[in-house]
Formats: structure tokens, sequence, C-alpha cells
């Protein structure tokens, strides 16, 4: 056996040689790009960790996103039998026939209190109104021509800011965009406490965000559970395709607020949404490999995403500006931005932002209301498209 050729073998068959091989050959013919996206991978990593930017999905999918991008690995690599694929494409899978995005509806139903939402019905057109953006970014993809009108549907759902939505859109009218508009949809919703505190400021003045809001009433336990059955039965009835994931967001609410069913609610908030949650996150993140990633389409997708969920943002402060007005200063307009999907993300920023203009301001279950609604309200949105642009 010749050493050297082993040696020289193992070199040429190393992640080092497809990105720096042939002097450098490699590299010009396009070994850059997995240094791109190695070089995005460490940013995500070193916002999750060290800037706290919701470590607990940015931190699976950067490093989703730094596996993907490993040159001859084959993490993610495509083969017949299923079996024979990369690890993280078998589960990508998951991803690919909706059943974590159902899933995960179901862990965010029962980690979710929907009180506020019933003592405050008036959440629900905040919740709408952050839908804006949704429909914004549809028009926009429609208007250059890379993209169906379908397609361009799923690419607005990013503007709800719910990445289980959004691959169940995609899934259903943009097979071969899963990939990017999931990687923006998540990407998005880990970056809220980055992107949506400067809208915020911008919209509203000092005054506005120090406004205190009085104490929501008090829930009655029958409330709490005919509301996610009315909802399931009138949504499901009036939009079949949206059965799916808001059947399953209240379903698991059900199981909370049952009082009977403590183990499967306790198993759905905590053990089964880790588990979806770095499924999820690793496979979206592992989506994001060079060769896709570093396209014309999968870049507008990325800016449009971003323009969908800033104009979310943007509408659900303008029509919390507008009822700070109507109702004579007792609603704080910071809560409309909590209007978009993510929950509880969304509400956390609102919070946060309301609570450095005035210490002593408590908005969090405030803004849980239009959380909640911008939840029902992307899924509604989710099963019009949906509806009107499946073949």
């Amino acid at each position: 056996m010749n050493f050297l050729a082993v040696l020289y073998r193992l070199v040429e068959e190393s992640g080092f040689y497809a990105i720096f091989g042939n002097f450098g050959k490699n590299f010009v013919d396009g070994g850059w790009r997995y240094c791109i996206m190695l070089a995005v991978a460490l940013v995500l990593i070193y916002l999750a960790v060290y800037k706290g930017f919701e470590p607990l999905l940015l931190l699976p999918i950067a490093f989703g996103v730094l596996l993907a991008n490993l040159p001859v690995a084959g993490l993610m690599k495509e083969s017949e039998p299923w079996y024979t694929s990369g690890i993280l494409r078998i589960i990508y899978g998951g991803v690919k026939s909706s059943v974590f995005p159902c899933l995960m509806f179901l862990c965010i139903g029962a980690m979710t209190d929907f009180g506020p939402l019933i003592s405050n019905p008036i959440s629900l057109i905040l919740g709408a109104a952050a839908q804006f953006g949704i429909y914004v970014a549809f028009i926009l993809a429609n208007a250059t021509g890379l993209f169906t009108a379908g397609e361009a549907a799923a690419i607005g759902i990013i503007g709800g800011a719910d990445g289980p939505t959004a691959i169940y859109v995609a899934n259903g009218l943009a097979k071969d965009l899963v990939a990017p508009i999931a990687i923006a949809a998540y990407s998005y919703m880990a970056l809220i406490p980055l992107i949506q505190p400067p809208i915020m400021k911008l919209l509203t003045t000092e005054k506005e965000r120090q406004t205190k809001m009085t104490q929501l009433r008090k829930v009655s336990k029958f409330e709490k559970i005919a509301f996610p059955i009315v909802v399931t039965l009138f949504c499901s009835l009036l939009l079949p395709s949206v059965a799916p994931l808001l059947g399953m967001l209240m379903f698991g609410n059900l199981l909370r607020e049952s009082g009977v069913t403590g183990r499967l609610s306790d198993t759905a908030q905590n053990a089964l949404c880790n588990i979806v949650t770095i499924f999820i996150g690793t496979t979206v993140g592992a989506t994001a490999n060079a060769e896709l990633f570093l396209q014309t389409k999968t870049l507008a997708i990325i800016c449009m995403g971003l323009i969908a969920f800033s104009f979310s943002t943007v509408g659900g402060i303008i029509l919390g500006k507008i009822l700070y007005i109507v109702t004579g200063g007792k609603i704080n307009p910071l809560i409309g931005s909590a209007g978009v999907s993510a929950v509880p993300m969304a509400a956390r920023v609102s919070q946060t932002v309301g609570s450095k203009a005035n210490p002593s301001n408590f908005l969090l279950m405030h803004a849980m209301g239009p959380n909640v609604a911008g939840v029902i309200g992307s899924a509604v949105a989710a099963g019009f498209f949906m509806a009107v642009f499946s073949k």
C-alpha cells in the first residue's frame, strides 16, 4: 500500500479539498459559496448565544445551516431507497409532509392561554391588521413575474411570522420553494427582537408607549373550553383546508383548559414541543445549502419575507394607534405589533419596549390577545390562499 497515495486520497475526499482544492480553483469555481454560508451560520450562532435572540429556535437553525454546508458530508443528500439518504434529509420528511408543522401547532395550543383574547375581543381586529404584510408580499411576489400566483401566496404567508403555517402552505402551493420559504419564516421569527423594536419606536410616541392598560376581566372555565371547540367548528367549516393546522392548535388548547388531561398537556408543552423544535429548526436550517440559498429566487424570497414581516408589524401598530385615539388613550399601540403570529415572542417584545418607556408597564397579557389572534388570522389567511390557488 502506497502511504502517500492513501494520504492524497484522504485529502482529495475532504471538505477542505472541495472548497480550496486544485490550488484554489475549486474556491474560484464556487467553493466560496460554502464559506459564505458557514459564515452566515456562525453569525446566527453568535446572535443566539451572545445576544439571546430566541436561542431555542435560532440555535438549531444556525447549526442546521452549518451542517448542510459541510462539503461532501451529505447530511441532506437525497437518494433511493429513502433510508440511504442523509440523516437530516430523512428527518426533513416531517417538514415536507406537514407532520411537524401540525404537531407544533398542537404544542403551541397547549402552551397558550386564550384568556386575553376571549376577555378582550378587540384583539381579533389587531391580529387581523397584523396580517397586512401577507397581502403586501403576495402582491410584490406576483408583480415580479418570478413566481406563480400560488407561489406568491406561499411567500406572502411569511408575513404572518408563523413558521408552521408557512411550511404548510408551501407544501400545498409551492413544493419547490418549501426550503427557502421555511428558512425565511423561521429566521424572521427568531429575529423578532431585532426587527420589530425599531419599527415600533419609529411609529409610536413616547407618550403612547407609556400607556398603561387596565386589568383584563377573569375568563370562566366554560368560556375557555367552549372557545377552541367553537373556533374549530366555525373556521374549519368555512375553510376546510385550514382544519389540519387550526384543529391541532385548538386541540392542544383544549388539552390545556379541560383540566382532565394534565399529563397530555404537559407532554405537548414540554417534551413534544422540544423534540419537534429541534427537528424543525435543524432541518429547516439544513435546507439553506450553498447551491440553493445563493440563487436569485431564494434571495428574492428572503427580501420579500422581510418586507412582509415589517408591513405586518406596521399594520398592527397603525391600528393600535387608531384604537388609542378612539378609546381616549386606553389602548397601548405597542400591543398591535404582537398581532404577528410568533407566540409568545412578539408579545414579549411588546412588553420589553413598553417597559423601557414605563418601568411599571405590564403589557404582556394584553399583547397575548393580539398574538393569539394573529395565529388564528394567519391560519385563516393560509386557508383562504389554499382554497383559491390549490389545483
